[in-house]
């Protein structure tokens, strides 16, 4: 049997359902970019810097946990609140731009991905929903 390459680059026999969702794909990547572009705010700012990482990385983790939960219900509950960490995440970022810590180029590389990603949730909430 052929192995696939998955999005982190690992190579496994057959990757878990979730990791083909766009939106996992999505906060995969954001949670990458966020750590990319906090690693040079100074250390006055490693509170906010601590939320930030620790935003992107429920948004992603929380996709993965609800995946695994034994009902739909379960799993939309996670997904609310793997949302919701986006909230948050944009609400930082936005702080972060307006307070001179973000290019404009880095503010609207994160906040392109974090709109994609907040739309992909709630279609895939409702889709679930609906089911």
């Amino acid at each position: 049997m052929a192995r696939v390459t998955g999005v982190t680059g690992m190579k496994s026999k057959r990757e878990p359902g979730y990791k083909r969702l766009i939106v996992w794909q999505n906060t995969y990547k954001l949670r990458k970019l966020i750590y990319k572009i906090t690693a040079h705010f100074p250390r006055s700012e490693m509170r906010r810097v601590s939320h930030m990482r620790d935003s992107a990385r429920s948004a992603k983790q929380n996709i993965q946990e609800g995946y695994k939960r034994a009902s739909r219900g379960i799993y939309i509950h996670f997904l609310t609140i793997s949302q919701g960490s986006l909230g948050e995440l944009k609400g930082d970022v936005e702080d972060s731009f307006e307070d001179g810590l973000m290019s404009k180029e880095e503010y609207e590389e994160v906040d392109a991905l974090i709109c994609k990603t907040d739309y992909l949730f709630t279609r895939l909430i409702n889709s679930l929903r609906k089911k």
